[in-house]
Order: C-alpha cells, then structure tokens, then sequence
C-alpha cells in the first residue's frame, strides 16, 4: 500500500513562509506527476499545485499563484511546497498525491487512485 507522508507544515505569521515536503514510502515519486491539495474543516479538498511527471509542467490555481512553488528532488524522491507570503487564508491542512499529469497541464489537478491519502501537514497562518 502506497503511503504518502507530508512535512513541514507549522504555525508562522502572515508573509511568512513554509517549505512542504512530500514523500512516499516504497513508492518513486520520479516522473510521476504530483499535486498538493489542501483541506479546512467542512470544506472539500482542493488541489492547488501540481508538477507534471515527464515535463515538470507547473500549474498553480490562482489563490497561490505567484506565491507557492512546486518543484521536485528526484534524487531524494521528494516533491516540495515552497509557500511564501502567506495569508491567514492558506490555513489548511496540506497533502499530496499523485496527479495525472496530462490533466496537470490542462489545469486539473485530480488525484489518481495510487494508494490512499497521508496524513497531511498542517499549516496556521495566524499573528
């Protein structure tokens, strides 16, 4: 069973900044398209970033634009979150999984079926 596991979330003031990470155990994140979603309570969860498999395509959804960047560690197997200046609005608590890349680059960030949710990390964006 494919297991995500996310890190780096933490408490940090707004226009602060947070570097997620993003691995998989017994499992190559390599050239496998990538997404981080989010989630607060009661509410869906939402994709806001995905980095393509083949291309390293990156789409970021406009809350985050300009803001977040996704990028990948092929040597360490990791994907990684860079959010800056972030917003009391980018409280949530924060996954990945694998994406189909091919939707990544039409804009759509929707999980594959490739094992199951992690955890999350959580991110507070508070003064």
């Amino acid at each position: 069973q494919v297991q995500f596991v996310e890190s780096g979330g933490g408490l940090v003031q707004p226009g602060g900044s947070l570097r997620l990470s993003c691995a998989a155990s017994g499992f190559t994140l390599n050239y496998r398209g990538i997404g981080w979603f989010r989630q607060v309570p009661g509410k869906e969860r939402e994709g806001v970033s995905c980095i393509s498999g083949s291309d390293g395509y990156t789409y970021y959804t406009d809350s985050v634009k300009g803001r977040f960047t996704i990028s990948r560690d092929n040597a360490k197997n990791t994907v990684y979150l860079q959010m800056n200046n972030l917003t009391p609005e980018d409280t949530a608590r924060y996954y990945c999984a694998t994406v189909v890349s091919l939707h990544c680059r039409a804009g759509v960030i929707r999980r594959t079926d490739i094992g199951s949710w992690g955890q999350g990390t959580q991110v507070t964006v508070s003064s």
